[in-house]
């Protein structure tokens, strides 16, 4: 046999990449939970970019050509989803308010990511005092619930009166707070496990640093489930700055669109009849967080190594292996064939085997 063939085939860049990667790998149900959510979460990401092309009006325009658009008109030509009881198209609003919700889950999970890999990554590694005193504090933090340390990141910050970059920072501040527990718990545990590694020790011997060694070999294998830590907090993400302008702590009408503020103006509204002021900026929170959160526990369920096991099972099922256990090859190459391993038995329905 050639060289060539012997050389395993490597895949190509496209096939290589992690979620077409797990979108090949999943089956069934799985399959159809993974791509609903990369759809919803896609067009949430373009509606976020194309958004001054898709919205017919600004997040706080309140009159066209010189008229008010008037204040909780119904669905109309002019207005598909109708207006505000402040005067704004709805339709405007939950379009622009895809990108403060775009900018928040950036903003927070880059930053709960940098933190958190970076106080796993030296205290798995170097241990000792600062190792104990890390997990301490990160397990205190537990203590403090994401919404309200939100609020307090908001007043102060911004005294509660937020424009955008204050709104998206008292959000993402407080996700970063509460969200580098995790991140550091997960780089922590990998990194204890990979510094003890052969070739962790080898690079030691030959006399490599310690900043060499982190960054080179174990900081590239313990950073693997990022990716499913990343979608499942992003989904957290939206519903802290929904929370936030539901309380009146998020960002003003006037410096960006986004859903809680429009949901809290829109309380009153529903008592009197008025519905469409409050049903899409709700229906969007939710389609977003359910497209998120159906990829990342996807991807959760392509990583455990069990359900990937059952899967190769199922796939499986019927078909029988020519599997060699007697000299010569298959079942059928032994000597006497099958029949001369034990001739004459069978089974009858339930596998019990039956003499004759």
């Amino acid at each position: 046999m050639s060289t060539a063939s012997l050389t395993t085939r490597k895949r190509p860049l496209w096939d290589r990449l992690p979620v077409v990667h797990q979108l090949r790998q999943s089956v069934g149900l799985q399959r159809g939970m993974l791509i609903v959510g990369l759809v919803l979460t896609a067009v949430f990401i373009l509606l976020s970019i194309f958004a001054p092309l898709v919205a017919p009006y600004g997040f706080a325009q309140s009159k066209a050509d010189g008229k008010s658009f008037g204040a909780q008109q119904p669905p109309s030509a002019a207005h598909i989803w109708g207006t505000t009881s402040g005067g704004y198209d709805v339709f405007s609003r939950v379009i622009w308010g895809t990108q403060t919700a775009i900018l928040v889950i950036i903003v927070a999970v880059i930053l709960s990511i940098f933190l958190g890999v970076f106080l796993g990554l030296i205290s798995g590694y170097f241990g000792g005092w600062l190792d104990r005193v890390l997990v301490v504090i990160c397990d205190a933090i537990y203590a403090f619930p994401s919404l309200l340390l939100a609020i307090v990141m908001a007043i102060a910050i911004s005294g509660g009166q937020s424009s955008l970059w204050g709104g998206i920072l008292a959000a993402a501040i407080s996700i970063t707070v509460v969200y580098i527990p995790q991140y550091f718990r997960v780089i922590r545990s990998e990194v204890v496990r990979i510094k003890a590694e052969a070739y962790v020790e080898a690079a030691k011997v030959v006399g490599a640093s310690n900043t060499r060694i982190m960054a080179r070999h174990v900081l590239r294998n313990s950073t693997r489930t990022l990716p499913l830590i990343f979608t499942l907090n992003s989904s957290e993400a939206i519903l802290t700055l929904a929370g936030l302008g539901f309380l009146g702590f998020g960002i003003e009408p006037t410096a960006a669109a986004e859903w809680g503020y429009d949901l809290n103006k829109a309380v009153d509204d529903v008592t009197s009849g008025i519905w469409w002021t409050a049903i899409y900026p709700g229906l969007a929170i939710v389609l977003v967080v359910l497209g998120i959160t159906l990829v990342g526990e996807s991807l959760n369920d392509l990583a455990d190594p069990r359900l990937r096991g059952r899967r190769r099972a199922a796939a499986a099922s019927g078909e029988v292996a020519e599997t060699s256990v007697v000299p010569g090859g298959t079942l059928t190459a032994g000597p006497g064939g099958v029949d001369g391993l034990e001739g004459g038995e069978s089974f009858d329905e339930h596998g019990i085997e039956v003499r004759p």
